[in-house]
């Protein structure tokens, strides 16, 4: 007789509302999931995947409505358990991450107590001594930096990313036999992202858990599961292990979403070539400190090194692409380049004029050469004025126009930037997080900038709504000539948006050359790191097995002698431990600050679409 799954689904069905307003979201949704095993759900923002996996919980409330099916698992139905009994296997054998980690924790306690103070109700015979202990354990195995020091910090202290590594945290400590992960590692740079795909991988090989692992990223879901769903519209369109639906997909749906996959380096397409252009902005030697308190001494400070000694230039119509792991210095940068923040040392200058000097009406004049985009949707836009009024505010601010040309030239730039110029008077409710983003665009858009920094404001999007936005971003550059900085660390965007792309690590660029070289040839290990940890369709030229992804960037208060990625780097040498490495030329008009030669690394592999190696086997074999 055949082993009964862990968990069935069986004629799900969701509604919004009721009566003759209904709207269907989930349709006749059916799957399986095996003991020990890893099922992906994979879709585009709408297909409903956060909605499932909310109902593999019985976290389903009104004004939704389960209209039919069953979720069944070990024998019982979820949705028919009374609250007192689903709260006794939510948290403790079956766990769920969401996507959104701001809000998931008291804010008032810090976050190593609010996991200690759950793994000791799990398991009450555990001392406060051995709980805190196996909590440090996993919030350092998940990487969040200084971990001893950060269990008792607060979450308002923790960086989005480092809020998702704790969430995780909170799920993993109860090691649960079903864990349902909802879109986790879309926040997240790509070395903590490959990290906690190991993470999982070695929960569900230790503790037998069964992974129900969601995300709108085709590659996320070819490296960790065994078989996949594909969602569109509510409804399950293919269900196919995934060696098999990557090789031989039949719904057209799925054909779509493969083909939508971004490739970095086969059948990549048009890469943006470098130009020739006058310089239109100039950073050198740019450095920033800041002094937070020492929690070793009553008066004591420290001085964190966040911004050390960046240079580099971007043409007129160029885009250049900054990117790193989190807390490398990238969003410090932004907020220095668009004079949020003066720099400690050095010049930034916009058409030979030095920003960081401005001040006054002299520094709001130039602001309008110079827009920084944010990376969070909702945030960055007020929910109480209307889409119209916002867009215009800058106008306003500027004396630029008022009346009826203020409201022509609103209904110009949306128009400019896909948004329909009905929506003027509506408030933001109701809005996608890409017309959010496109908002926001336009209100940047209607000062006319000639320089647009780009911080992380794609990466709350899917891959089809990141497609449409770096396609009208495109459409922007070639009619007005913008030059656009994207710091991010989603590397397919960056490759397919940018002509040349800088790598920064604690604080300073590594690497700088344009794209063909940086992706094909890179010659700094931080940059081959990064490439070998992000997840994709495709066969890697750089594995992890040659490239460390364990342990954490070294303190930016207390940063080492000689080369600052020596503490993970394969290949250190002597020199690497006493002499820092300047940014020399390598191969071209590329550079990169390591004393190793090109020789002195592993050749790339020959690169081909992956066949035949899927899920876990994916994870081994790197």
């Amino acid at each position: 007789m055949a082993a009964q799954p862990l968990l069935s689904v069986e004629n799900l069905s969701i509604f919004l509302g009721s009566g003759d307003a209904a709207r269907k979201l989930l349709s006749n949704v059916a799957f399986k999931v095996e003991a020990k095993s890893v099922l992906g759900i994979i879709g585009e923002s709408g297909s409903g995947k956060t909605l499932l996996s909310r109902a593999l919980v019985n976290w389903v409330r009104p004004p939704l409505q389960v209209s039919s099916g069953t979720v069944v698992y070990q024998g019982r139905n979820l949705l028919a358990l009374p609250e007192a009994e689903m709260a006794c296997l939510r948290g403790r054998e079956i766990a769920y991450i969401g996507a959104n980690p701001t809000t998931a924790l008291d804010p008032t306690v810090p976050v190593g107590h609010q996991i200690e103070e759950k793994l000791r109700a799990v398991e009450p015979g555990l001392s406060r001594s051995e709980a805190r202990r196996r909590v440090i354990e996993l919030l350092d195995a998940v990487r969040i930096p200084s971990a001893l020091s950060r269990f008792d910090e607060y979450p308002f202290q923790f960086s989005g990313g480092m809020m998702q590594r704790a969430m995780i945290v909170d799920a993993l400590i109860s090691r649960p036999k079903l864990l349902v992960a909802d879109n986790i590692t879309q926040p997240l740079d790509v070395t903590v992202a490959a990290q906690i795909l190991r993470l999982l991988r070695d929960l569900q090989r230790d503790f037998g858990t069964a992974i129900v692992f969601v995300s709108s990223s085709f590659g996320t879901i070819v490296e960790i599961a065994d078989e996949v769903v594909v969602l569109d519209k509510g409804t399950v369109v293919e269900a196919q292990d995934t060696r098999r639906i990557q090789n031989a997909p039949v719904h057209p749906y799925t054909r779509e979403l493969l083909a939508r996959v971004p490739r970095l380096w086969h059948d990549v397409g048009g890469i943006p070539a470098v130009n020739s252009e006058p310089v239109v902005l100039s950073v050198r030697d740019v450095a920033r400190t800041y002094e937070v308190k020492d929690r070793t001494s009553l008066f004591g400070k420290n001085r964190v090194q966040a911004v050390r000694g960046v240079s580099f230039e971007v043409r007129r119509g160029e885009s250049l692409g900054l990117i790193g792991e989190s807390g490398c210095g990238k969003s410090t940068l932004s907020r220095l380049l668009s004079s949020l923040e003066p720099p400690d040392r050095g010049a930034i200058e916009i058409d030979g004029v030095d920003v960081a000097t401005l001040r006054g009406e002299a520094l709001l004049s130039m602001r309008r050469r110079f827009q920084l985009l944010l990376q969070d949707p909702y945030n960055s836009i007020p929910s109480h004025v209307s889409i119209g009024e916002t867009i215009a505010e800058p106008l306003r601010i500027h004396g630029l126009a008022s009346g009826r040309k203020l409201r022509e030239k609103v209904s110009a730039v949306m128009q400019e930037v896909g948004l329909s110029p009905d929506l003027q008077d509506s408030l933001p409710v109701g809005l996608s997080a890409g017309q959010r983003q496109r908002v926001n665009i336009a209100r940047a858009m209607v000062l006319e900038p000639s320089v647009l920094i780009l911080d992380e404001t794609l990466s709350a999007l899917d891959q089809v709504e990141q497609a449409k936005l770096l396609d009208l971003f495109d459409n922007l550059q070639r009619k007005h000539g913008i030059t656009y900085l994207y710091i991010s660390h989603d590397l397919a965007m960056v490759r397919r948006a940018c002509s040349r792309i800088a790598v920064m690590y604690l604080g300073k660029i590594v690497e700088i050359g344009d794209n063909e070289t940086i992706f094909n040839a890179p010659a700094h290990p931080y940059t081959r790191t990064l490439l070998s940890s992000v997840s994709t369709v495709e066969e890697k030229p750089f594995l992890p097995k040659d490239y460390l992804l364990e342990g954490e960037p070294p303190d930016p208060i207390h940063i080492p002698e000689g080369c600052s990625f020596r503490s993970r780097c394969p290949f250190v040498i002597d020199a690497c431990r006493s002499i820092e490495p300047a940014l020399v030329i390598k191969a071209g008009a590329s550079a990169a600050a390591c004393h190793l030669g090109m020789d002195d690394l592993p050749p790339p592999r020959i690169c081909t679409v992956a066949r035949g190696v899927t899920g876990l086997q994916r994870l081994e074999n790197s």
